[in-house]
């Protein structure tokens, strides 16, 4: 059980003993801190927000604590992205009103014949049933005969160059054949009934932290246009300062061709508020002040003004105090002091990621990237040995079509020092290089 947390650092206590350690918290649950725990701006910030706030429903009432979190998210993105906001309880909800506010725009636009969405293999995007029918994850499984109809919901290959690439292929012919593939299936589908397409900018637990290859997400958003469709990006777990870039797209693509639509949380609240939301482009909203002029549908805790308080004060400490850029330059920190220290390994693949979102998969075989027995759940059972030796990290399988193969994830809070970076690195090669003698020999 955690009973407390300061900085990177958690007490957690066993509940039988009662004997308590304190730990590394190398990936913040579900990536989700950017602060660190028990931040004394935020705690004043939620004593502030309990005294000063009262609960409005959103279809009747706004305030002004959503308004300036809004604002402030638009102003520190690339000029012209964005112009307004949602704001709501989890990503889950987020990818799920998501999909209705693209629809909508569709028959404010007259085109009420868009509904299918495309999305990818080996996606996560939340565990409501809408978020659960544009993901595909070993997760979602046992849940797809109540998913809504996959006829409407289709997918296309993930972008995961170390085990997709072909022999012989470059990095940019395989980019082709992945855009290929998007208007292949656009074509298929008939063009005029798609709504939208819908990636991770950077995948996450399930792929394991994999940036987009160069030139792809460019790709895709000019089909999108060609075709009329939105061009949507969940960045719940990468974004939001998280890789690196206050929106991780701004890595990858141009500023002006940044998505329609763009799904946030986690880090927006970093685990002190329930907060998640959706950003809109200038060119969604001119369509909605064109024709209806309100959004259809609301949710009880909306726009929750204890909950954007909170958030906005998060979000200015992470710029006055240039976190952003410490995700960067720690991350890549992490990033190059992990394939130091196990240069040697026989069970290290490929490290990847951006920012403080940086993924490690294990792999039998270096040379035929053959991964383990699934029997030995490897990403599992690192995480648990990193554990005991006092870090937290997340453990995954099936990132491999979602049947094989390991992975972990680091994303610590952007508060991280180059001496903490130094300290987590050392618990997980040493864990490492004593799970690869068990098994290897």
């Amino acid at each position: 059980m955690i009973v407390s947390g300061s900085g990177i650092a958690l007490v957690v206590e066993d509940p039988v003993t009662l004997e308590k350690k304190t730990i590394y918290d190398g990936n913040t649950s579900a990536s989700v801190g950017s602060l660190g725990h028990g931040d004394p701006d935020i705690i004043k910030a939620m004593k502030d927000a309990a005294e000063e706030c009262a609960y409005s429903y959103p279809v009747t009432l706004c305030n002004y604590n959503a308004e300036k979190l809004a604002e402030f998210i638009c102003k520190n993105s690339p000029p012209g992205a964005f112009s307004s906001a949602v704001f709501l309880g989890s990503g889950s909800e987020a990818n799920e009103n998501m999909l209705k506010i693209a629809y909508q725009y569709h028959l404010e636009n007259n085109q009420p014949e868009r509904t299918k969405f495309i999305s990818r293999n080996q996606s996560y995007h939340g565990f409501s049933l809408g978020s659960m029918s544009i993901a595909q994850t070993k997760r979602h499984e046992k849940f797809r005969p109540i998913n809504l109809d996959q006829k409407q919901f289709v997918k296309v290959s993930e972008c995961y160059p170390y085990q997709k690439m072909k022999e012989n292929e470059t990095l940019e012919q395989y980019k082709d054949r992945l855009v290929k593939e998007v208007e292949d299936k656009f074509i298929e589908l008939g063009p005029n009934t798609v709504a939208a397409f819908i990636c991770e900018t950077v995948s996450g637990s399930t792929l394991g932290c994999q940036p987009p290859v160069p030139g792809y997400l460019e790709g895709i958003r000019d089909i999108c246009d060609k075709y009329g469709a939105l061009f949507v990006l969940d960045e719940v777990m990468c974004g939001i300062g998280r890789s690196g870039t206050y929106h991780a797209w701004e890595q990858f693509l141009p500023l002006d061709k940044g998505p329609d639509l763009q799904t946030i949380g986690k880090t927006l609240g970093s685990g002190y508020v329930t907060i998640a939301g959706i950003l809109i482009s200038p060119k969604v909203k001119e369509v909605y002040l064109k024709g209806s002029g309100k959004v259809i549908g609301a949710h009880t805790y909306q726009s929750h003004s204890f909950n954007c308080k909170v958030a906005l004060a998060v979000q200015e400490k992470i710029i006055n105090n240039n976190l952003v850029e410490n995700s960067m330059k720690m991350g890549n920190y992490l990033h190059k002091l992990v394939e130091l220290k196990l240069k040697d390994s026989k069970i290290i693949g490929e490290v990847r990621g951006a920012g403080t979102f940086q993924a490690v998969e294990f792999v039998k075989n270096k040379t035929t990237k053959e991964p383990f027995e699934k029997e030995l759940d490897l990403g599992h059972l690192i995480a648990s040995r990193c554990f005991e030796k006092g870090l937290q990290i997340m453990g995954m399988d099936n990132c491999i079509d979602g049947d094989k193969g390991d992975h972990i994830l680091f994303s610590p809070a952007y508060i991280i020092t180059k001496e903490e970076v130094d300290k987590i690195t050392d618990i997980f090669a040493e864990v490492c290089n004593e799970v690869e003698k068990e098994i290897l020999g």
